[in-house]
């Protein structure tokens, strides 16, 4: 089975150099030309590894990265123009590997499947639950993307689900309304955190999560929300 890769680069030429390249080399790859779009492919595909350039409309590389690891450990390969060791140092934040533009095609081809032979290494080691369970009655299934309390299974719309999949992913990590409407939503504009607001209401409702004293969601004032479940 092909590997698949999703490039993520606002230039025309490098993009389509890039891309070519790496499908000469039997890769499946997937460009995207903003940072937004990017992530949104990222979210309805499954990749083994992301190229993505630094500086990108909509949303930028590194909040591209933030946004990739909030769900996956998929290698993440940073591409820039930026040579100086600070912005390598930056850029390695979130990214696993940088390169500097200009770069060699064949070493960038190189590096492209160094990542992907750890990449595959790590995911046959790697154990993942599908259910975990949390105290106060609540049970997640990632692989059906369901959730019950106390048993009873919720009814739970598919931006319900997002928010708390992200949320309990990210035990104790603090998301700013404007950092969860770009992730659920995919959309930049930070004027819709309204729409935040009350899906995390109805879904307190649901999960009968009292706002003053949370079993799961609790409410960072001035900052956003963080899941506090305790995982059994």
């Amino acid at each position: 089975m092909k590997e698949k890769l999703l490039l993520i680069e606002d230039d025309t030429a490098i993009g389509r150099i890039v891309k070519d390249t790496l499908e000469q080399e039997g890769y499946q790859v997937t460009w995207a030309t903003t940072g937004l779009e990017g992530v949104a492919d990222f979210q309805t595909g499954a990749f083994d590894l992301v190229l993505v350039d630094w500086m990108l409309p909509e949303m930028d590389g590194l909040t591209v990265c933030q946004n990739i690891r909030w769900e996956s450990e998929v290698p993440i390969l940073m591409m820039s123009a930026r040579k100086e060791e600070a912005d390598k140092v930056e850029g390695l934040q979130g990214a696993d590997d940088y390169i500097a533009k200009p770069f060699s095609l064949e070493e960038l081809k190189a590096r492209v499947a160094s990542h992907l032979r750890r990449w595959k290494r790590y995911n046959k080691k790697e154990i993942t639950e599908d259910i975990i369970s949390f105290a106060h009655g609540l049970k997640i299934d990632w692989h059906k993307e369901a959730a019950s309390l106390h048993d009873e299974e919720l009814a739970l719309t598919q931006k319900e689900f997002a928010l708390l999949k992200l949320l309990a992913k990210n035990p104790s990590q603090t998301f700013s309304k404007e950092a969860l409407y770009q992730h659920i939503w995919q959309q930049a504009s930070v004027d819709e955190t309204h729409t935040v607001t009350v899906h995390i209401k109805a879904l307190r409702e649901k999960l009968n999560d009292p706002v003053k004293t949370p079993y799961f969601i609790q409410t960072v004032w001035g900052k956003g929300y963080r899941f506090i479940g305790e995982a059994l």
